[in-house]
Formats: C-alpha cells, structure tokens, sequence
C-alpha cells in the first residue's frame, strides 16, 4: 500500500517529504507534492516530517480526502519509466490545478 498526500498539502511549500524520501518517489509541482505509487516502497519516512500531517498510508486515508488517491495515480501517470525515482517536477492535477489559491 503506497502512501499518499493528501488537500493539507495544498499550496504548502516545505518539502521536508520530498527530502525524506529514499527513493524519491515524491514529485514537487506548482501547488503541491504528490507520491508515485509505483514507486513508493511504503517506508514512511515521508509521513512523520509532513509539517501539516496531508501524507496517509493509502488504506488509512480519510474518507473526506479518498479522492487524493486517484489524484496522487493520475498526476504521476504523466511521468515516464525514466522519470520514475527521481522527484523530477510535474504538472499539477486539473483538480489540484482548478482549486482556488490559499492564502
């Protein structure tokens, strides 16, 4: 079960996951950071340093935000076997895209 980040992340820019991760299956974008799951050995390393607690293990992820499951997949479909494991940045999901800036 890979993990996966979830709307808290939205519009944050801390990036401690993305350093954290030993296999940088994490991949920045404009708005937020997003896990690939084919990538993601499930270690969790990610999970405790998120400053604003958006990353879940992806059976334990709320009920209000299952959505991001299929965000996190879709938004990391665009990457190609060579980009796999390497945290390279890519475009934002339309509905991460769509979602009005925070302040």
């Amino acid at each position: 079960m890979p993990y996966v980040i979830t709307s808290p992340c939205i519009d944050c820019v801390d990036g401690a996951c993305l350093t954290a991760c030993p296999v940088d299956c994490i991949h920045p974008s404009k708005r937020m950071f997003y896990i690939d799951p084919v990538t993601c050995v499930d270690c969790g390393a990610c999970e405790s340093l998120c400053p604003v607690d958006a990353i879940y293990k992806s059976r334990w992820v709320p009920s209000d935000e299952q959505e991001f499951i299929a965000i996190n997949e879709e938004a990391t479909d665009q990457l190609d076997e060579s980009d796999r494991g390497s945290a390279r940045e890519i475009v934002d999901h339309p509905v991460i895209a769509a979602t009005p800036q925070l302040p």
